[in-house]
């Protein structure tokens, strides 16, 4: 019987892939860490030239081809931008830390870069996550900051590219769409210009105008 359970166990760890691993209810370098060190095999948002996961607890909001507006199951909201553009030529990461951010850091996995910069604002911390090619922001409570950091270290290593396709499209009208959101992707991007989209997609009237495509994942 011993023999069997240890057999059993073996099974399980097999199917899974890897153990189960808790993370830090504050520790977001640890958690980061944790998530972007591994590989991911998952998807269920499929774009013309890319694909990611979205995690179960996040829906969108808004979305169209190369931006999309999230929403966990806290309410807070998640901005995210695809730059196929800087993927397709490899712009190289330039980002430099910041020591009068709340949290800043260079980030490095799997022949993947970007950058975390947090700064308190208003008495709530700002978000901005770039990391390969895709750039998530946010604007929430301290005590939710680590769960927001931790879904969107899943939304950002999951995404993955399709060279082929990319190139394809590239110098076709995604490339001028593009090229008004490239600033989106600098290292000294304004808190204030993200406030005013925070504020303008707060309103009655923009939430009006979503309420009919609002659009909930199937897991």
């Amino acid at each position: 019987m011993k023999k069997l359970v240890i057999l059993l166990s073996m099974v399980m760890l097999f199917m899974t892939g890897c153990s189960i691993t808790k993370l830090d209810d504050t520790d977001i370098g640890k958690n980061m860490k944790t998530i972007l060190s591994q590989n991911n095999k998952m998807y269920n948002v499929y774009y013309s030239g890319y694909k990611y996961y979205l995690p179960k607890g996040i829906s969108f909001v808004n979305k169209d081809d190369y931006n999309a507006v999230l929403s966990d199951s806290h309410g807070n909201k998640y901005y995210m931008f695809v730059d196929a553009i800087s993927y397709y030529y490899k712009i190289d990461n330039t980002y430099k830390v910041n020591s009068n951010s709340h949290y800043s850091k260079i980030i490095n996995y799997n022949d993947k870069s970007g950058y975390i910069q947090i700064d308190e604002v208003n008495e709530k911390y700002f978000i901005q996550f770039v990391y390969n090619y895709v750039k998530i922001e946010g604007y929430v409570d301290k005590n939710e900051l680590a769960s927001c950091v931790n879904n969107m270290s899943y939304i950002l290593r999951s995404v993955k590219f399709n060279r082929t396709i990319v190139e394809s499209l590239v110098g076709e009208d995604v490339s001028e769409y593009k090229e008004e959101n490239f600033s989106l992707f600098k290292a000294d991007a304004s808190t204030e210009s993200f406030l005013d989209v925070v504020e303008r997609t707060e309103t009655d009237a923009y939430r009006k105008d979503l309420e009919d495509e609002k659009i909930e994942l199937d897991y």
